[in-house]
Formats: structure tokens, sequence, C-alpha cells
């Protein structure tokens, strides 16, 4: 690899179903709010107790920040007893790919590690350093894994996401980014993403195979991975 060293991978909506999405809809929907690609824009990929007040607002202010979290977990329990959590198909694959192809692996995400070791324990020989980063403190951390965690500079990091807000830091920091945006029929990530010029969204994590890397890594070693235009949604190169 000319400048990659690092692949840094969501766990809820990449490497884990998304159950949050449907959640978040549910919360809001029931309780007389607007679900929008600015309620998205807004409360995605936020530290919980923000998360807590913007649902609060969203759903009229009958509810403290607190209370909106509480709820809202509640619900997604609920949830969670009808749809179970389930790893995505290709995940042990797509870690040892990255890691053949030289790179050190990690998960993020904004639940506790708890959450990690309960679904992709199996695997956690396949991820370097801390193995998880819990994000909730600092969302939606980009700059704490790259330049804290593993001592990096932003284009030595992929990041995985299925949130455009993450695609948007990533930009920032001029790192790599492929969007899985989630395939929930309210979501409006993938739309998000292609307004951030998000140009590698997938579906399946088979599609970040060793070409799709190695581009990736040229065009971050030359400067020009977010120069280009986006391509057409739903292709990954």
């Amino acid at each position: 690899m000319l400048t990659l060293r690092l692949a840094a991978l969501n766990i809820d909506g990449v490497l884990l179903n998304d159950t949050f999405s449907p959640v978040i809809h549910h919360f809001i929907t029931t309780r007389g709010g607007t679900y929008s690609a600015e309620l998205e824009r807004s409360v995605f990929s936020q530290p919980q107790h923000i998360a807590g007040r913007l649902l609060a607002a969203a759903t009229g202010g009958s509810m403290s920040g607190e209370e909106a979290l509480a709820a809202y977990f509640e619900d997604r329990a609920a949830h969670l007893d009808r749809h179970p959590v389930t790893i995505t198909p290709g995940t042990e694959e797509l870690l040892v790919r990255l890691r053949a192809a030289g790179l050190r692996t990690v998960c993020y995400g904004g639940l506790g590690k708890d959450h990690f070791d309960r679904h992709l324990g199996r695997y956690a020989e396949l991820f370097d350093g801390p193995g998880y980063v819990c994000t909730n403190d600092f969302r939606p951390g980009l700059k704490e894994i790259t330049r804290d965690v593993f001592g990096l500079r932003p284009e030595q990091a992929l990041f995985v996401d299925d949130v455009a807000k993450v695609a948007d830091v990533a930009r920032e920091l001029g790192a790599g980014f492929v969007g899985r945006p989630s395939t929930f029929v309210h979501s409006h990530q993938r739309a998000l993403m292609e307004e951030s010029g998000v140009r590698h969204l997938i579906g399946g994590l088979d599609e970040i195979d060793d070409g799709l890397v190695r581009r990736i890594d040229r065009d971050l070693a030359s400067g020009t991975f977010w120069d280009a235009a986006p391509v057409a949604a739903g292709t990954a190169a």
C-alpha cells in the first residue's frame, strides 16, 4: 500500500445490521414528529446525550433529553425482540481480505464495548489495537481513532460507515471513506451521501475487494480521493 495503513469499520449498519434507523423512525412518527433527511442529519452519529435532546425536540418537547433517550432504548429493546441483531454477510471474509492487504483493522461505534463483544467477539483476533473504539464521547471519532489510537495521519485511514455525516468529516480530514447506506425504506442516507460527493457506495461487504482498496490507496496517496465527481449511485468505483 502507498499510504493506507488502517481500515476502520463502523459496527451498526456495516458489520451488523441497521437496528437504529427503524427505531428512530418509529420513535419519531409514533410520537407525532416528522421523520426527514434533516432529522437524520442532525441525530445520527451524535453523542447519546445530544441525540436525546434532539429526539425530544423532534417530538414536541414534552420529554426531557434523558427521558427521550430512555424511551428510545425501550423502543429499541422491543424492536430487537422482533428483529435481532445479525452479523452482516461477508464480515469475516472482509476482515481477512483487509489484513491480507497489509492493513490494520478496528471496529468503532457509539455503544459500549460489550455490544462489540456480544456480537463480534468471535472475530476479536481479526482486529488490531483495542479492537473496538467506543466513540460516544467524541463522535464521529475519525480524528481520535486515526491520530490518538493508531498514531496515523488521516490519509492513512479508510473508514466504512453508514452515515453521511461521517463522510463529511472524512472529507474535511482527507481520510478515505466507503459508504454502506441503510436499505431501510425511509432512510435518507444514500441521498445524503450522494450530496456529500461519496464516490464509493456499496451494498455488500464483498464489494470492498482488493481492487477497490488499492484504488482508494492510490487516490489518497495522490491527494485526489475527494476531488473527482461522484459516480452513479449503487456503484463501488
